[in-house]
């Protein structure tokens, strides 16, 4: 029987993909086999030794501690693109937001309370509409940083709304090109972006290099009368730099879903309360997703969207065991591995070795599971973090 720890509210779809004959899913739980969780800060929280995965129900893991758990052997999923349709739709609801007067309109017409005569509130809505006049969307260019799932599908729309849209991601992978439309013009820098762009959205993950991306001198480069819209992390603008560039004239709008004391009161400002994943839909997609990939993990050894080990799939041979262990990602491991294994006469039937940065992560079917001192050989192999045998 496994046993899953939750955090915060789990969509019950997500949670009913736990088989109750082989899982013990609660809130409160002793020795869990895993965590799934959502925005839970897991950073001041010890982490039990039984506790083998923690399966993000989002895209984001900044409120895991990943460095510390890799060292540990803890594999970290997320949910990349389970929340992309919600994104996006709210992102496009921010630039037209951002280019028709719809809220000051809306809050104006709310405003006149004293009027009792829909005549002459009529007369005086024709007397004032202009002052609330905007732009299309059609024809304008959508500058887009980060070419993800959530980036290429704003794409599409953008170009079924008659934009031209260009993109940045120094970090493309092969997968994100083919999901990319080929109307797509390819920016050889943020700074070129910037320049050619009338609204720019941001899409990139939370992570040192692109901590203030968005600041006084990449803003230099911003075309006059732009919006900057940020429904991915607030960390990636400097809320100080674009106040600076909006008093300048050189930004016309930010739009974001991440308010910050310094952006309240503004005109020029529209700060979400952080609710871009926050539909019904994406919350049920990302806990499907993270149990998913969680009971795999559990059950079969096999990793996919993790956000600290490599991506490792493989199928059961047979009816006997599987060994899955994680080590540091230096040479030799793996043979001394063999080397138990062989010394011990348990027969390999297949394996699979992969590496992602300092972590390296195998697994090996063998034709019946190992004795508990072959597995004991097997851990005191140095450089070894975890084994288990499934």
């Amino acid at each position: 029987m496994y046993k899953i720890k939750t955090y915060n509210k789990i969509s019950v779809k997500g949670l009913d993909r736990f088989d109750r004959s082989k899982y013990e899913v609660a809130s409160d739980i002793n020795a869990p086999d895993g965590y799934i969780l959502r925005s839970h800060k897991l950073h001041d929280e010890a982490l039990p030794e039984s506790v083998k995965a923690v399966a993000r129900a989002g895209a984001g893991t900044n409120n895991v501690p990943v460095a510390d758990y890799t060292k540990k052997g803890v594999v970290v999923f997320n949910a990349p693109g389970a929340n992309a349709n919600a994104v996006k739709e709210l992102v496009i609801g921010g630039m037209l937001l951002g280019s028709r007067g719809i809220i000051p309109g809306m809050n104006w017409a709310q405003s006149l309370t004293d009027m009792t005569d829909a005549a002459e509130m009529s007369a005086l809505m024709e007397k004032q509409k202009s002052t609330f006049a905007g732009s299309e969307l059609t024809g304008k260019t959508l500058g887009i940083v980060g070419l993800g799932a959530i980036g290429s599908l704003i794409a599409d729309t953008a170009l079924a709304l008659g934009m031209n849209v260009i993109g940045y991601d120094p970090a493309l992978s092969v997968e994100a090109a083919w999901r990319l439309p080929s109307q797509v013009a390819r920016a050889e820098n943020l700074q070129s972006l910037l320049a050619r762009s009338d609204y720019i959205t941001l899409h990139v993950p939370a992570i040192e290099a692109t901590h203030h991306l968005i600041n006084e001198e990449s803003l230099k480069s911003v075309k006059e009368g732009a919006v900057l819209l940020n429904f991915a992390r607030e960390a990636i603008v400097d809320a100080a730099a674009v106040v600076q560039s909006l008093d300048a004239k050189r930004l016309r709008m930010y739009i974001c879903d991440f308010p910050e004391p310094i952006l309240l009161g503004r005109d020029d400002v529209y700060a979400m309360p952080h609710i871009g994943a926050s539909t019904a839909e994406a919350e049920e997609n990302c806990a499907i997703m993270g149990a998913d990939q969680l009971m795999d993990y559990l059950e079969n050894g096999n990793i996919k969207n993790s956000v600290n080990f490599p991506a490792v799939q493989m199928e059961r041979s047979g009816q006997g065991a599987r060994i899955t262990f994680c080590n540091d990602n230096v040479s030799g491991v793996l043979g001394h591995v063999l080397s138990a294994l062989a010394d011990n006469n348990v027969n390999v039937v297949d394996m699979v070795n992969k590496s992602r940065g300092d972590i390296a992560y195998n697994i090996i079917d063998v034709e019946q599971a190992p004795a508990d001192d072959v597995v004991a050989a097997i851990k005191a192999v140095e450089h070894v973090i975890s084994v288990r045998v499934i």
